[in-house]
């Protein structure tokens, strides 16, 4: 059995729109439920989200018979869970508040076995079909998404440096930290904050680098996804779901206050 390509990363490389959706849910279930609706990529998010490995585990399982692929964001910037990750099958990674190279170098390394990084080797993994997949070790590497989160103005001054750390196949803008970073908490869609991030993000394309953001306005999700972003979330599963149930109760209160 050969290692088959990673359909995200081959997507960004070629500058094809990706679009996203955000799973914090920790539940294969709930993942499951948003699976099959057709969404290029689904980040799985560790870090503001009550998920273990042994969750994600349930969620990727649940993901991969639907054709949508599976980017996990780790809680940090760690290689033994980069590792951990990486062995239960997780495609691609996100890596949140990288602040520099060398922090950019570090994630890029936790990804890649060596001589090349400093991952660690195991046998008969899920990634590698529990050792089917003969040429596994050979193609790890290549077909590992690395996409980098800066979060921070001093990380945004940095993002083409960062984007172009070898191994780095895009930069991802968190604006709800940049916004916060800005002293401007809670406004994350606010005039300066996009200004920052739009003008950080062209100079990323000139460059080559592939850029992603998530934003829960599916117009202006469309926008930048026009405008030369990558890959965009649009929304996340339990933003859906609050929304979802506040609609239907908003919807039965009215019509049981129209027949009374």
């Amino acid at each position: 059995m050969k290692m088959r390509a990673n359909p995200f990363l081959a997507a960004i490389r070629a500058g094809q729109p990706q679009i996203g959706l955000w799973i914090s849910l920790a539940n294969n279930y709930a993942a499951e439920v948003v699976a099959s609706a057709g969404f290029d990529w689904l980040l799985v998010d560790m870090e503001h989200a009550p998920a273990e490995v042994a969750t994600v585990l349930g969620q990727l399982q649940a993901i991969a018979p639907h054709g949508s692929t599976a980017i996990v964001r780790p809680p940090w910037n760690d290689p033994v869970m980069v590792k951990r990750l990486l062995d239960i099958g997780a495609p691609g990674l996100l890596f949140p508040m990288v602040q520099s190279v060398a922090e950019a170098q570090a994630a890029v390394a936790a990804t890649r076995y060596p001589p090349q990084g400093v991952r660690g080797v195991a046998g008969s993994i899920r990634a590698n079909q529990f050792g089917r997949i003969t040429d596994y070790y050979a193609k790890a590497n290549d077909e590992t998404a690395v996409i980098l989160q800066v979060e921070t103005r001093h990380a945004v001054a940095q993002a083409v440096e960062i984007g172009q750390v070898a191994g780095v196949d895009g930069i991802f803008f968190g604006p709800a930290d940049i916004a916060a970073d800005m002293g401007l908490l809670g406004q994350h869609m606010s005039e300066p904050v996009w200004d920052l991030i739009l003008t950080a993000a062209g100079k990323l394309m000139a460059a080559g680098i592939p850029v992603g953001t998530l934003v829960t306005d599916p117009a202006f999700a469309a926008r930048l996804l026009r405008e030369g972003f990558t890959f965009v979330a649009c929304g996340t599963d339990t933003n859906l779901l609050a929304k979802g149930a506040d609609a239907l109760r908003a919807q039965m209160r009215d019509a049981t206050r129209k027949e009374n």
